[in-house]
């Protein structure tokens, strides 16, 4: 993510978290909703937090079973998948992009029940089918094939979702 170091000279800068008052606050933030060990750096680096009181604090969340990947992975991708109607490929690159390791990301892929996965997929190919406004059938099947790609579903399974529909 660009812009995490900037500084604007408008903006006032406030104190830094001390140990303890990082140690509340992260333990807050974990608390409100799953997060991983990614997010909470960049939190720690935002707010300020001394760098050699980044590793110790990380290791207590963890401890303290305030952070843990493994129930992170499966809960971002049922979360993103359901509210967010996001695709494998999409929830993959979200994670990856969080560090997770490629064996969390893989077990909470494979949460995704299938069936669920292509009803999700048909109804948004549909409603995307019925928004797009293009009297050419091969552009407006390329615009629904690239909507839906850039949601992050796979181009098999988009194709399958695009033929049983016009069938």
């Amino acid at each position: 993510m660009s812009g995490w170091g900037k500084k604007y000279p408008h903006e006032q800068q406030k104190k830094p978290w001390s140990f303890e008052e990082a140690k509340e606050k992260l333990q807050a933030f974990c608390a409100y909703q799953e997060r991983c060990i990614w997010e909470v750096r960049r939190k720690m680096y935002e707010k300020g937090v001394k760098e050699e009181d980044r590793d110790e604090l990380i290791d207590i969340l963890i401890a303290e079973k305030f952070l843990d990947e493994e129930r992170f992975a499966p809960a971002f991708a049922r979360g993103k998948f359901r509210m967010k109607k996001w695709g494998k490929t999409r929830i993959r690159q979200e994670l990856k992009m969080r560090q997770i390791p490629e064996s969390l990301i893989r077990k909470a892929l494979n949460e995704i029940d299938p069936q669920e996965y292509f009803d999700t997929l048909a109804r948004e190919t549909e409603k995307k089918w019925e928004k797009t406004s293009e009297a050419d059938l091969y552009k407006k099947r390329f615009k629904v094939i690239g909507y839906l790609m850039q949601r992050g579903f796979e181009q098999d399974l988009v194709q399958e979702a695009i033929a049983s529909l016009i069938d």
